[in-house]
Protein backbone atom coordinates (compact mmCIF):
# COMPACT_ATOMS: atom_id res chain seq x y z
CA UNK A 1 0.00 0.00 0.00
CA UNK A 2 0.93 3.24 -0.82
CA UNK A 3 2.09 6.14 1.83
CA UNK A 4 -1.10 7.57 3.27
CA UNK A 5 -1.70 11.12 5.16
CA UNK A 6 -2.57 8.85 8.40
CA UNK A 7 -1.58 9.16 11.57
CA UNK A 8 -2.14 7.49 15.45
CA UNK A 9 -3.43 4.05 15.23
CA UNK A 10 -1.89 3.13 11.75
CA UNK A 11 -2.02 -0.92 12.14
CA UNK A 12 -6.34 -0.26 12.29
CA UNK A 13 -6.08 2.22 9.50
CA UNK A 14 -4.45 -0.20 7.57
CA UNK A 15 -6.44 -2.99 8.04
CA UNK A 16 -9.51 -1.09 7.44
CA UNK A 17 -8.60 0.57 4.48
CA UNK A 18 -7.03 -2.85 3.00
CA UNK A 19 -10.34 -5.11 4.46
CA UNK A 20 -13.18 -3.49 4.89
CA UNK A 21 -15.76 -3.82 2.07
CA UNK A 22 -17.38 -0.76 0.24
CA UNK A 23 -20.69 -0.40 1.95
CA UNK A 24 -18.37 -0.06 5.33
CA UNK A 25 -15.32 1.74 4.90
CA UNK A 26 -16.25 5.83 4.84
CA UNK A 27 -18.60 4.33 7.82
CA UNK A 28 -15.59 2.45 9.92
CA UNK A 29 -12.90 4.66 8.79
CA UNK A 30 -13.87 8.11 9.30
CA UNK A 31 -13.54 7.81 13.06
CA UNK A 32 -10.67 6.32 13.55
CA UNK A 33 -9.37 9.32 11.35
CA UNK A 34 -11.02 11.56 14.18
CA UNK A 35 -9.44 9.95 16.74
CA UNK A 36 -5.96 10.28 15.32
CA UNK A 37 -6.60 13.77 14.75
CA UNK A 38 -7.86 14.62 18.37
CA UNK A 39 -4.99 12.32 19.93
CA UNK A 40 -2.82 14.79 18.85
CA UNK A 41 -4.80 18.02 18.95
CA UNK A 42 -5.63 17.18 22.65
CA UNK A 43 -9.53 16.33 23.55
CA UNK A 44 -11.64 19.35 23.08
CA UNK A 45 -13.62 20.18 26.34
CA UNK A 46 -16.75 18.58 25.30
CA UNK A 47 -15.33 15.86 23.46
CA UNK A 48 -18.31 14.14 22.94
CA UNK A 49 -20.31 16.35 21.31
CA UNK A 50 -17.51 18.12 19.26
CA UNK A 51 -16.54 14.75 18.10
CA UNK A 52 -20.02 14.02 17.02
CA UNK A 53 -20.50 17.01 15.36
CA UNK A 54 -17.22 17.59 13.39
CA UNK A 55 -17.83 13.85 12.40
CA UNK A 56 -21.23 14.94 11.33
CA UNK A 57 -20.41 17.53 9.05
CA UNK A 58 -17.54 15.35 7.86
CA UNK A 59 -19.88 12.75 6.87
CA UNK A 60 -22.52 15.34 5.42
CA UNK A 61 -19.45 16.18 2.61
CA UNK A 62 -20.38 12.97 1.28
CA UNK A 63 -24.00 13.13 1.50
CA UNK A 64 -24.43 10.96 4.51
CA UNK A 65 -27.45 11.56 7.17
CA UNK A 66 -26.13 11.63 10.28
CA UNK A 67 -27.61 13.12 13.78
CA UNK A 68 -26.87 13.29 17.67
CA UNK A 69 -28.33 10.90 20.10
CA UNK A 70 -27.92 11.86 24.13
CA UNK A 71 -27.30 8.00 25.54
CA UNK A 72 -26.98 7.18 29.19
CA UNK A 73 -23.68 5.10 29.47
CA UNK A 74 -23.00 1.69 32.16
CA UNK A 75 -20.21 -0.12 32.31
CA UNK A 76 -20.28 -3.57 33.60
CA UNK A 77 -16.77 -6.03 34.14
CA UNK A 78 -18.37 -9.14 32.67
CA UNK A 79 -17.07 -11.77 35.24
CA UNK A 80 -18.44 -10.36 38.29
CA UNK A 81 -21.61 -8.05 36.80
CA UNK A 82 -20.25 -5.28 39.01
CA UNK A 83 -21.09 -1.67 37.38
CA UNK A 84 -17.50 -0.17 36.86
CA UNK A 85 -19.02 3.50 35.48
CA UNK A 86 -21.99 5.01 34.86
CA UNK A 87 -22.61 8.44 32.81
CA UNK A 88 -24.08 11.20 35.30
CA UNK A 89 -27.32 12.85 34.51
CA UNK A 90 -27.47 14.66 31.24
CA UNK A 91 -27.05 18.49 31.71
CA UNK A 92 -25.19 21.66 30.36
CA UNK A 93 -23.53 23.96 32.48
CA UNK A 94 -25.50 27.29 33.44
CA UNK A 95 -23.53 29.34 30.86
CA UNK A 96 -24.77 26.68 28.17
CA UNK A 97 -21.23 26.11 27.75
CA UNK A 98 -20.06 22.48 28.98
CA UNK A 99 -22.01 19.37 28.48
CA UNK A 100 -21.92 16.88 31.31
CA UNK A 101 -23.13 13.42 30.16
CA UNK A 102 -22.46 11.54 27.04
CA UNK A 103 -23.91 11.54 23.33
CA UNK A 104 -23.97 9.47 20.27
CA UNK A 105 -23.90 10.03 16.39
CA UNK A 106 -25.64 7.86 14.64
CA UNK A 107 -26.20 6.91 11.04
CA UNK A 108 -30.61 6.34 10.49
CA UNK A 109 -29.75 5.36 7.09
CA UNK A 110 -27.61 2.43 7.61
CA UNK A 111 -28.70 1.94 11.34
CA UNK A 112 -25.43 2.53 12.92
CA UNK A 113 -23.95 3.92 15.65
CA UNK A 114 -20.32 5.42 16.71
CA UNK A 115 -19.24 6.18 19.76
CA UNK A 116 -15.85 8.33 19.20
CA UNK A 117 -14.98 9.14 22.38
CA UNK A 118 -15.63 5.64 23.89
CA UNK A 119 -11.99 5.78 25.24
CA UNK A 120 -12.47 8.90 27.22
CA UNK A 121 -13.24 6.38 29.38
CA UNK A 122 -10.18 4.90 31.36
CA UNK A 123 -12.08 1.36 31.67
CA UNK A 124 -12.36 1.30 28.27
CA UNK A 125 -9.14 3.28 26.90
CA UNK A 126 -6.78 0.36 28.31
CA UNK A 127 -7.85 -1.82 25.62
CA UNK A 128 -6.46 0.52 23.08
CA UNK A 129 -9.06 -0.69 19.97
CA UNK A 130 -10.16 3.13 19.17
CA UNK A 131 -13.56 4.13 18.64
CA UNK A 132 -16.59 1.85 18.77
CA UNK A 133 -18.52 1.59 15.50
CA UNK A 134 -21.57 -1.04 15.43
CA UNK A 135 -25.08 -1.68 14.77
CA UNK A 136 -28.03 0.19 16.25
CA UNK A 137 -29.61 -2.64 17.58
CA UNK A 138 -31.95 -1.30 20.09
CA UNK A 139 -34.75 -3.14 21.65
CA UNK A 140 -37.65 -1.88 19.57
CA UNK A 141 -37.69 -2.28 15.66
CA UNK A 142 -36.60 0.52 14.34
CA UNK A 143 -36.46 1.16 10.33
CA UNK A 144 -34.35 2.37 8.56
CA UNK A 145 -33.98 6.08 8.47
CA UNK A 146 -35.37 6.01 11.66
CA UNK A 147 -33.80 6.91 15.07
CA UNK A 148 -33.69 5.03 18.01
CA UNK A 149 -36.15 5.68 20.47
CA UNK A 150 -35.56 7.04 23.72
CA UNK A 151 -35.74 4.36 26.16
CA UNK A 152 -34.12 1.68 23.86
CA UNK A 153 -31.22 -0.05 24.50
CA UNK A 154 -27.98 -2.01 23.05
CA UNK A 155 -25.26 -3.94 24.50
CA UNK A 156 -21.70 -3.83 23.09
CA UNK A 157 -19.44 -5.67 24.29
CA UNK A 158 -15.78 -4.77 24.59
CA UNK A 159 -12.95 -6.77 26.13
CA UNK A 160 -13.87 -8.00 28.93
CA UNK A 161 -16.56 -4.83 29.32
CA UNK A 162 -20.03 -5.48 28.84
CA UNK A 163 -21.67 -1.07 27.72
CA UNK A 164 -24.91 -1.02 28.00
CA UNK A 165 -25.95 2.35 26.25
CA UNK A 166 -29.74 3.67 27.04
CA UNK A 167 -31.31 6.67 24.54
CA UNK A 168 -32.58 9.16 26.82
CA UNK A 169 -35.25 11.65 26.16
CA UNK A 170 -33.64 15.25 25.65
CA UNK A 171 -32.34 14.91 21.87
CA UNK A 172 -29.39 17.12 21.31
CA UNK A 173 -30.75 18.05 17.83
CA UNK A 174 -32.73 21.14 19.50
CA UNK A 175 -29.82 22.47 20.28
CA UNK A 176 -28.84 22.76 16.42
CA UNK A 177 -31.57 25.37 16.32
CA UNK A 178 -30.67 27.38 19.54
CA UNK A 179 -28.96 30.63 18.24
CA UNK A 180 -27.46 30.94 21.73
CA UNK A 181 -26.36 27.74 22.05
CA UNK A 182 -23.06 25.75 22.23
CA UNK A 183 -23.16 24.28 19.50
CA UNK A 184 -24.30 27.06 17.12
CA UNK A 185 -21.11 29.50 18.56
CA UNK A 186 -18.90 26.58 17.34
CA UNK A 187 -20.82 25.49 14.07
CA UNK A 188 -17.64 27.21 12.01
CA UNK A 189 -15.24 25.44 13.79
CA UNK A 190 -17.07 22.16 13.95
CA UNK A 191 -17.94 22.23 10.22
CA UNK A 192 -14.06 23.25 9.42
CA UNK A 193 -13.00 20.63 11.00
CA UNK A 194 -15.45 18.20 9.09
CA UNK A 195 -14.81 19.52 5.87
CA UNK A 196 -10.55 18.79 6.25
CA UNK A 197 -11.56 15.39 8.06
CA UNK A 198 -13.43 14.20 4.69
CA UNK A 199 -10.56 16.11 2.31
CA UNK A 200 -8.10 13.54 4.51
CA UNK A 201 -10.18 10.38 4.16
CA UNK A 202 -10.20 11.38 0.76
CA UNK A 203 -6.60 11.23 0.50
CA UNK A 204 -6.70 7.88 1.85
CA UNK A 205 -9.39 6.55 -0.29
CA UNK A 206 -7.59 7.65 -3.56
CA UNK A 207 -4.58 4.99 -2.89
CA UNK A 208 -4.39 2.63 -5.77
CA UNK A 209 -5.18 -0.04 -3.52
CA UNK A 210 -8.11 1.51 -2.19
CA UNK A 211 -9.88 3.19 -4.52
CA UNK A 212 -11.68 0.86 -6.67
CA UNK A 213 -13.46 -0.75 -3.41
CA UNK A 214 -13.84 2.89 -2.63
CA UNK A 215 -15.63 3.61 -6.02
CA UNK A 216 -18.10 0.77 -5.14
CA UNK A 217 -19.26 2.45 -1.81
CA UNK A 218 -23.18 3.41 -2.03
CA UNK A 219 -22.51 7.27 -1.81
CA UNK A 220 -22.77 8.78 -5.21
CA UNK A 221 -21.63 12.17 -3.79
CA UNK A 222 -18.22 10.32 -2.44
CA UNK A 223 -17.80 8.64 -5.94
CA UNK A 224 -17.98 11.86 -7.66
CA UNK A 225 -15.80 13.91 -5.64
CA UNK A 226 -13.23 10.35 -5.89
CA UNK A 227 -13.92 10.99 -9.83
CA UNK A 228 -13.00 14.49 -9.13
CA UNK A 229 -9.69 14.51 -6.86
CA UNK A 230 -8.54 11.27 -8.12
CA UNK A 231 -5.08 12.54 -9.50
CA UNK A 232 -5.52 16.17 -8.11
CA UNK A 233 -2.63 18.15 -5.78
CA UNK A 234 -3.49 18.71 -2.64
CA UNK A 235 -1.51 21.26 -0.10
CA UNK A 236 -2.36 22.29 3.16
CA UNK A 237 -2.57 25.78 3.04
CA UNK A 238 -1.66 28.99 6.01
CA UNK A 239 -5.00 28.11 7.72
CA UNK A 240 -4.20 24.23 8.03
CA UNK A 241 -7.15 24.01 5.51
CA UNK A 242 -6.69 21.00 3.11
CA UNK A 243 -7.29 22.46 -0.68
CA UNK A 244 -6.97 20.46 -4.15
CA UNK A 245 -5.74 22.39 -7.40
CA UNK A 246 -8.45 21.56 -9.28
CA UNK A 247 -10.92 23.82 -11.86
CA UNK A 248 -13.42 26.30 -10.51
CA UNK A 249 -16.84 27.37 -11.78
CA UNK A 250 -15.32 29.27 -14.33
CA UNK A 251 -12.68 26.68 -15.38
CA UNK A 252 -9.78 28.41 -13.88
CA UNK A 253 -7.71 26.22 -11.76
CA UNK A 254 -7.27 27.54 -8.44
CA UNK A 255 -6.46 25.79 -5.02
CA UNK A 256 -10.12 24.74 -3.24
CA UNK A 257 -11.66 22.94 -0.27
CA UNK A 258 -13.59 20.39 -0.54
CA UNK A 259 -16.87 22.42 -0.21
CA UNK A 260 -15.78 24.82 -3.27
CA UNK A 261 -14.95 21.86 -5.89
CA UNK A 262 -17.54 21.85 -8.60
CA UNK A 263 -19.36 18.66 -9.33
CA UNK A 264 -21.96 17.44 -12.28
CA UNK A 265 -24.85 18.87 -11.80
CA UNK A 266 -26.91 15.07 -11.03
CA UNK A 267 -24.44 15.31 -8.36
CA UNK A 268 -26.59 14.84 -4.74
CA UNK A 269 -25.86 17.96 -2.50
CA UNK A 270 -24.19 17.58 1.02
CA UNK A 271 -26.26 16.79 3.71
CA UNK A 272 -28.19 19.84 4.57
CA UNK A 273 -27.08 20.59 8.00
CA UNK A 274 -28.09 23.39 10.93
Amino acid sequence: MGALPLKGNLGMQATLLEQAPPHQLVELLLPHLWASIAEEAGAPSNICVDAALALRHAFGQYGIRSELQPVDLNIRNQEGGEEVFRTSEQSWSADGMVFHGHCLLVLPDSQRMVDATVEQFAQIATLEQGPLIGRTAASEEIGPGELMPPHSQFLVQRGDLLLRYTVLDEPLASLLRDDQSYVSRHVAEHRRAGINLASLMLLALRDPEVIGRARQAPYPRLRALLRVVADADHQVDAARDFRFRLPDATGQEQWLRLDEIPLPPTTPAAYPLY
